[in-house]
């Protein structure tokens, strides 16, 4: 009976342990760049963060072990350890945000923001959804999921279980990031809005020298090609400055910058 008993107590203990960490894990699988797009079936996602709690558990059996024997207010739980999965799961979103933007911008300033502009779940420009699934494919070989793995287990010793981040703190933090996701974004589309206003500075000296002259349609095409042009050279640019700027925030998301 008493080896039955300690069976029943290991069980539950793991129960606990697994349900934990799944509260905090399952808010970041389902913003998770690659894995938490809309494309994805929820049950996917679902099986995403069990998979990825089984991982991240036996690292926090002994962190976690005082919470599991005597668990908090199962309501609280849930709350707070959900509410830090959703703080962890934005802050890595805004990347891909960011990059979005970046090709918005890009093809706004070439003239290219209706080309294929509905090929996807979220209406992007194709200039924004090939910097997107270029940064995805670079990220998963770069081992993303495995950093976020390593990140989220040293983010209990940030946040305890069961306490709610300082709310000040939080604000201060989010302002700074989603500041920090638009820098990155300009940055990246930086080149094409320069070819940009570059563009429509020469046009406009020329339409003075040549009023006949029909400027937009020679334009046009130019503004157009270069646009790709300018893309072909500096996509591999652009997208290593964006996994070096996630890897920095994945070695500390929520440090100084």
């Amino acid at each position: 009976m008493n080896a039955a008993g300690d069976l029943l107590d290991l069980g539950a203990e793991m129960l606990w342990l697994h349900f934990i960490v799944f509260l905090r894990v399952g808010p970041v699988m389902a913003l998770f760049p690659g894995f938490g797009e809309q494309s994805v079936p929820v049950r996917i996602k679902l099986v995403l963060a069990a998979m990825f709690t089984l991982v991240i558990a036996p690292a926090l059996a002994e962190e976690l072990r005082p919470t599991t024997l005597a668990p908090p207010p199962i309501a609280w739980l849930v709350l707070s350890e959900t509410a830090v999965g959703l703080l962890i799961g934005i802050g890595i979103r805004l990347f891909l945000l960011a990059l979005q933007t970046a090709g918005s911008i890009a093809a706004q300033a070439t003239s290219l923001s209706q080309i294929l502009g509905n090929a996807g779940v979220t209406p992007l420009p194709a200039m924004g959804h090939l910097l997107v699934v270029g940064a995805l494919a670079l990220a998963m070989m770069l081992g993303l999921h495995v950093r976020v793995a390593q990140m989220m287990v040293l983010t209990y010793g940030l946040f305890p279980v069961a306490q709610l981040p300082d709310a000040a703190s939080v604000s201060v933090w989010g302002i700074r990031q989603v500041a920090a996701a638009f820098a990155l974004a300009f940055t990246l589309a930086a080149p094409f809005v320069i070819a940009s206003v570059l563009y429509n500075v020469t046009l406009g000296v020329i339409n003075r020298a040549m009023p006949q002259m029909m400027v937009v349609f020679v334009g046009a095409p130019v503004i157009t090609g270069a646009g790709l042009f300018i893309l072909f050279l500096l996509a591999p640019t652009m997208l290593t400055i964006w996994a070096e700027a996630l890897a920095t925030f994945i070695d500390n998301p929520f440090g100084g910058r």
